[in-house]
């Protein structure tokens, strides 16, 4: 792999702070100065230095991938699995994907090795926010407000959510749960259908940089920060 993005892969610098650091000389490959951000690296055999300090590898791995309709969330083998989209080392380094999201929704997917911290993402205590962007049969406002109010669905009660409709087919709902189906299966309970369900955000992350289905990229130092600071948030109000 690139030598700016192995630096950047453990979160500790962010791509653009790694590139800067090889370029001023401050990093050193198998004791040599390197100033090329696109120098190859092999994790396994080499040895990296920034500042005269050595650069441990990391063995977390977190990926966005924008996934696409007709894949399913799921590790095992399987032609439809979302593990074919991405690059082989991320299966073989034990990763998964952090939640589900149906065979015919779109959108924002984390895929790590990390579990404790997709445990906490996902724990149903830490009210993790996801938002998506949907396409339905015509709602108007009454229907709108019980939607956000909550919803009894029988097995469960959805809890207060955030609807934003920029009309009476589209606009984004941003959930804390996720339960199967619940989305689609709130807006049956109040009388319309979803026709269309994208997940545009999960946890801060976004579609930046990934707005093609199918497109994948490792997340930054930043967007990893991110995820770790607000797990450690949810972790200290239990």
């Amino acid at each position: 792999m690139r030598l700016d993005k192995y630096l950047s892969s453990g979160g500790k610098y962010t791509r653009r702070e790694a590139g800067e650091a090889i370029r001023h000389g401050a990093v050193t490959l198998n004791g040599l100065v390197v100033k090329d951000p696109s120098r190859k690296t092999n994790a396994e055999t080499d040895t990296v230095t920034v500042s005269g300090k050595l650069f441990r590898y990391t063995e977390f791995r977190y990926l966005k991938l924008n996934k696409p309709r007709g894949y399913v969330s799921t590790t095992d083998p399987d032609d439809r699995s979302v593990m074919n989209l991405i690059p082989s080392e991320f299966r073989k380094a034990g990763a998964f994907p952090c939640g589900r999201l149906d065979i015919d929704t779109t959108g924002l997917l984390l895929i790590t090795n990390d579990g404790q911290l997709a445990h906490e993402l996902l724990s149903p205590r830490h009210h993790c926010e996801k938002t998506y962007r949907y396409k339905c049969k015509a709602i108007g406002g009454d229907q709108v407000r019980k939607l956000e109010e909550g919803i009894d669905l029988g097995d469960f009660r959805s809890m207060p959510c955030k609807v934003d409709a920029c009309d009476p087919e589209n606009g984004t709902i941003t959930v804390t749960e996720g339960k199967y189906h619940q989305i689609k299966r709130m807006f049956l309970a109040v009388g319309s259908e979803i026709l269309e369900l994208e997940r545009v955000r999960f946890a801060g992350l976004t579609l930046s940089g990934i707005e093609k289905e199918g497109d994948y990229s490792e997340l930054d130092g930043s967007e990893i920060e991110l995820l770790r600071s607000l797990s450690s948030k949810q972790t200290n109000t239990q």
